[in-house]
């Protein structure tokens, strides 16, 4: 795989931690393909033993998390800090915002995190995911392709490797430390291709959720003890509801418009709407791009505490969903995240 794949694919086959390409084909549902099987959970395994949660600890270095997405590492410049400052000062509600630095804190500064990971060839990628409320204190929401690419689940090179959740990431630290992944989930119809089913299918089709139980910290403490959690919901989107989107956007820093390099937690807000070209999917006022897959949609947002109810996690941009230019599309979470979620909440971390 060329580094421009592994950075720009053209569908989720290949994504990883980067929001979609459109294709052509993207805006056709393959509710044909799946009507003949029954959805039902795939799983895997991850880092179980204590050897290998201490091999996937040290492996995540700053300079490592830094780096993490570039599109040629061995030749990238490290990352410059962001030192906005905070502001101790909520935000007012309801403000509309396509896209800054979250300086505001409360429960989402610890709750929300970057999702580290390595491909099968070998490079490393991020995304952004969510610790939630649960039964087992160790349920973090993300999207499905930051776990894997669709196809066969057996598959070696399937899965993403070395996963690595750090909550409230900030300029290459591990302020509330880092969790490696115990097992992990996505829906069954995730692993569709066969017929030529592509990841951008997948995904316009609501699929596009991923679910991982982390192992405890080093402490012995379960994530949610650490980092608090958010709600989570699986209702049916309303549009115009007010929506809090938060994530760990990269830009390629070759690029003269870069505006993120995965340093700070990103914030947008506005109200929600449905995909001109994928109706299932729903979005906000946004500029995020890369890194922020996985990230939580949050409703009843409240600014002064920082917690609110995840309601999608981030999919795509307005490339494939199209609508306004700068819109930042969610899988909205149903019955098919239910299931997953219902999966993980009863597994011992």
């Amino acid at each position: 795989m060329t580094a421009a794949h592994r950075a720009f694919p053209r569908t989720l086959a290949t994504a990883g931690a980067l929001l979609l390409i459109a294709t052509t084909a993207a805006v056709l549902l393959p509710t044909v393909a799946f009507a003949a099987e029954q959805e039902s959970v795939t799983t895997h395994s991850g880092a179980t033993t204590d050897q290998e949660r201490s091999r996937i600890d040290t492996y995540w270095t700053p300079t490592r998390m830094k780096l993490a997405g570039a599109l040629v590492p061995e030749v990238t410049p490290v990352p410059e800090d962001d030192n906005t400052p905070d502001d101790p000062n909520p935000l007012p509600a309801n403000t509309l915002d396509p896209g800054a630095t979250w300086t505001h804190g409360g429960a989402v500064d610890r709750s929300v995190g970057r999702l580290f990971f390595t491909f099968s060839d070998g490079y490393d990628g991020s995304c952004t995911a969510t610790v939630v409320t649960s039964a087992n204190r160790s349920t973090v929401i993300t999207a499905a392709h930051c776990l894997r690419g669709v196809g066969a689940p057996a598959a070696s090179d399937t899965w993403r490797h070395n996963l690595y959740f750090v909550p409230g990431y900030r300029n290459g630290t591990k302020p509330l430390g880092g969790f490696s992944v115990k097992s992990m989930a996505t829906s069954s119809r995730w692993d569709a291709d066969p017929s030529g089913t592509t990841g951008d299918d997948v995904a316009v089709a609501g699929y596009d959720t991923g679910i991982l139980v982390v192992n405890r910290s080093t402490d012995g403490r379960r994530i949610a003890d650490v980092t608090g959690s958010q709600r989570i919901a699986f209702t049916k989107p309303v549009k115009g509801e007010f929506i809090h989107t938060f994530g760990y956007p990269k830009d390629r820093l070759n690029d003269a418009a870069a505006k993120y390099a995965g340093s700070r937690m990103i914030h947008c807000a506005g109200p929600a709407q449905p995909g001109p070209k994928a109706p299932l999917l729903w979005g906000e006022p946004c500029d995020m791009s890369h890194g922020a897959s996985g990230g939580p949609h949050l409703a009843q947002f409240d600014p002064r505490t920082g917690i609110g109810t995840v309601v999608g996690v981030t999919t795509t941009t307005d490339d494939l969903a199209g609508g306004r230019t700068d819109t930042l599309y969610a899988t909205r979470l149903g019955d098919s995240a239910h299931r997953l979620y219902n999966w993980a909440q009863t597994r011992v971390a």
